[in-house]
């Protein structure tokens, strides 16, 4: 999707763990191995975005984790707040607001959003340090939390 906004878009990244293994995506246009995830599209919510995110770059569906509150009522619907936010510059006039969430494949197989990304994998926490070009320090950090905090 294009930038809904001239300096600041709102984004989800999906740390997808199984098995004691994280999906990485090598964005074809970055050349960067990231998570899963993307813009969260004006008629979306972050957690429909995440799902949808998922689903359209890797084929999994996916349970996100976290607490929903039971606070969901006429008028409201609670959703599952992300682990963490950051905000993070894509160019010198642009910036992302990330929401980013630890998940968990439910059900689906795996396929290569080829038109995305150039490569997609598997990574244990030791693959992460061989990765080429290597990881961002903040993508590696939030690989080693989710992994950790997923186990």
């Amino acid at each position: 999707m294009a930038h809904i906004h001239d300096k600041i878009d709102f984004t989800v990244a999906i740390f997808l763990i199984d098995q004691g293994r994280v999906l990485l995506v090598l964005h074809k246009r970055l050349k960067k191995w990231l998570p899963l995830g993307g813009h969260i599209e004006l008629d979306e919510d972050p957690e429909t975005a995440a799902l949808r995110e998922a689903k359209e770059e890797s084929g999994y569906d996916i349970e996100l984790s976290g607490e929903r509150p039971p606070t969901t009522e006429p008028g409201t619907r609670a959703l599952i707040a992300p682990r963490f936010l950051d905000i993070h510059r894509i160019h010198e006039t642009h910036e992302h607001i990330g929401m980013i969430y630890w998940a968990r494949p439910t059900a689906g197989a795996l396929r290569r959003a080829e038109s995305e990304h150039d490569d997609i994998r598997w990574c244990s926490d030791v693959d992460l340090d061989s990765l080429q070009p290597p990881l961002s320090g903040a993508v590696r950090w939030y690989c080693l939390k989710a992994l950790e905090e997923m186990r």
